[in-house]
């Protein structure tokens, strides 16, 4: 009795760090993916207004944005600094602008990968699996950001410059987690229970709305210790929600 009051207790407290890991986590990626990634900052853009489309350096001086021409040389984006030809997008103005500009960034992303959420197709008599065990990786992958800016009108007659933020992002990840060994998922040939280290690998794709990231994955998971042939999830494939905590 003493044995088996054990045990459930030592499942719970694995279970419960996992959550408050999680719980740090995620909230670490809401704060730090929106300095990363979701506000416009001084650099290269593909500005697009209309069908029209042209490679412009976004300046941020406090409420104002200024949009300077670039142009390339020696194969490397410069801003046209001979002509001095710029426009100011200030927070807000007094009349309409009747402006609506894409600023359009491509970038190589590096993001800490969690995927708090795997869901395992149905294995060896044992039917599909919801696991919510802790794991983190490293991700890599290209990325792609649209900033659509525009001016709103307020109820005192100004207008007031808006910005919306979509992102997107492909690519593949790595990394390490634990998984719950028992007789279950075992076939019966293993008669205890114990949290197992597992490998992971698989590709993602992350999707950004103004400060809301999400994504979903697919993986492979692989048990390093001597109980991997009997393991019934070894190298299977599962799918999963993901997040990302921007590195770069």
């Amino acid at each position: 009795m003493k044995t088996i009051s054990k045990k459930v207790i030592t499942k719970l407290n694995n279970r419960a760090i996992t959550c408050i890991c999680l719980f740090f986590t995620l909230n670490a990626c809401s704060i730090l993916y929106k300095t990363a990634k979701e506000e416009l900052v001084d650099d290269f853009y593909s500005q697009k207004i209309g069908k029209k489309s042209q490679k412009v350096y976004v300046n941020v001086q406090e409420d104002t944005l200024y949009i300077h021409k670039a142009i390339k040389t020696n194969r490397k984006w410069q801003v046209d600094t001979a002509r001095q030809i710029y426009t100011a997008l200030p927070k807000k103005l007094e009349a309409d602008r009747n402006l609506s500009i894409n600023f359009i960034k491509n970038s190589f992303d590096i993001d800490f990968l969690t995927v708090p959420v795997k869901f395992r197709p149905s294995q060896a008599d044992v039917p599909f699996q919801l696991n919510t065990n802790l794991n983190g990786g490293l991700y890599m992958g290209l990325r792609i950001d649209d900033y659509l800016l525009n001016y709103k009108s307020k109820p005192l007659g100004e207008w007031e410059r808006n910005i919306h933020h979509f992102g997107i992002s492909f690519g593949v990840f790595s990394g390490l987690g634990n998984t719950f060994m028992s007789p279950t998922n075992t076939q019966n040939i293993l008669q205890q229970e114990y949290d197992g280290i597992i490998w992971s690998k698989g590709a993602a794709c992350i999707f950004a709305v103004n400060r809301l990231t999400l994504g979903v994955s697919v993986g492979w998971d692989y048990l390093l210790d001597s109980n991997r042939s009997i393991w019934i999830y070894q190298n299977k494939i599962w799918y999963g929600l993901a997040f990302g905590l921007n590195l770069n």
